[in-house]
């Protein structure tokens, strides 16, 4: 068991981090959720297909994803719940987008989706 042995704490620096921890959270709260989400392959997956799409119904995540309708339903409820998504309705066909408030949280992720893997030699 190994134990942490220090001679001198920084005060200054531990209630400097004590107040940035206490100053935002409910932007800790909310990355939390997001990841939590988007922890699941399926629902990154579409996720990071509404964000290249811009928009897609049930039924063209059914095919691309090779699911079925249900299964991209319980998905898209949870992520609607957690309000990372949006939907709109077009006659009978309801049209899923990620949330505008939650693009730029996504993003960088997605830019890590998109770049090639090189293969190290």
């Amino acid at each position: 068991m190994s134990s942490c042995k220090r001679i001198f704490a920084d005060q200054g620096q531990i209630n400097n981090c004590r107040e940035v921890l206490n100053s935002n959270p409910n932007q800790f709260s909310e990355l939390s959720g997001l990841l939590s989400l988007t922890g699941n392959e399926v629902r990154l997956k579409i996720l990071f297909l509404l964000n290249r799409e811009g928009e897609l119904c049930p039924c063209d995540l059914s095919d691309i994803l090779d699911m079925t309708i249900p299964a991209i339903s319980q998905h898209l409820r949870k992520l609607k719940d957690g309000k990372m998504i949006q939907y709109r309705k077009s006659g009978h066909t309801i049209y899923y987008s990620i949330s505008t408030s939650q693009l730029e949280l996504l993003r960088p992720f997605f830019s890590q989706i998109q770049k090639p893997l090189i293969a190290i030699k």
